[in-house]
């Protein structure tokens, strides 16, 4: 839905007044320079960023959208450069290089079988396998640490925070969803 101008404008001067920042595709110039870190030049803004990487604000929900470019100042402080609320809205090559950027942040991987799941000591230990072959990872047994993914999936956050995604539980061969039910049935 595409909102009236005057509504769009009180809306983007709502979220300017909060410190928001939408970075535009014809204002935004993402790049790579000096040993190969990402740079970002903002129109408007008298020097470069260096040293930017990419952080996604809804990592599950909007994988693809609501990237916030960041770097770190001279007092070795993080601060956000702006927010990008669809990737595809930018060229591929700047898709590329912030995407590359992600992952460096976010380790996931997609599960396509459950070998094994045991449970001692509060965690689920589990042996999976994935899209890039067999994993065995643990997680703390709790309900924050299984998250909805979609209407029929799961992302599991291991001990370290890696993702490990079930597009589609219902997907599963029968003996592996039964496995992965008796322990996460929220």
């Amino acid at each position: 839905m595409t909102l009236p101008d005057t509504t769009q404008a009180a809306d983007d001067a709502r979220l300017v007044a909060t410190g928001f920042r939408r970075l535009l595709p014809d204002a935004t110039r993402v790049f790579r320079g000096a040993f190969s870190l990402l740079h970002c030049e903002v129109e408007g803004d008298p020097a470069p960023y260096r040293g930017v990487w990419a952080v996604l604000l809804f990592p599950i929900t909007h994988p693809d959208g609501f990237v916030s470019l960041r770097y770190t100042d001279a007092q070795d402080k993080e601060q956000e450069i702006g927010v990008i609320e669809r990737l595809a809205d930018f060229a591929p090559e700047t898709q590329a290089l912030v995407r590359a950027t992600l992952v460096k942040q976010y380790y996931q991987q997609i599960i396509t079988g459950i070998r094994g799941i045991e449970c001692r000591y509060g965690l689920l230990f589990f042996d999976v396998e994935t899209d890039a072959g067999p994993r065995a990872f643990n997680m703390p047994w709790r309900h924050d640490r299984a998250e909805d993914f979609g209407s029929r999936g799961k992302v599991l956050l291991d001990s370290l925070d890696n993702r490990y995604i079930i597009p589609d539980v219902g997907a599963l061969p029968a003996k592996d969803r039964r496995r992965f039910l008796g322990f996460i049935y929220w």
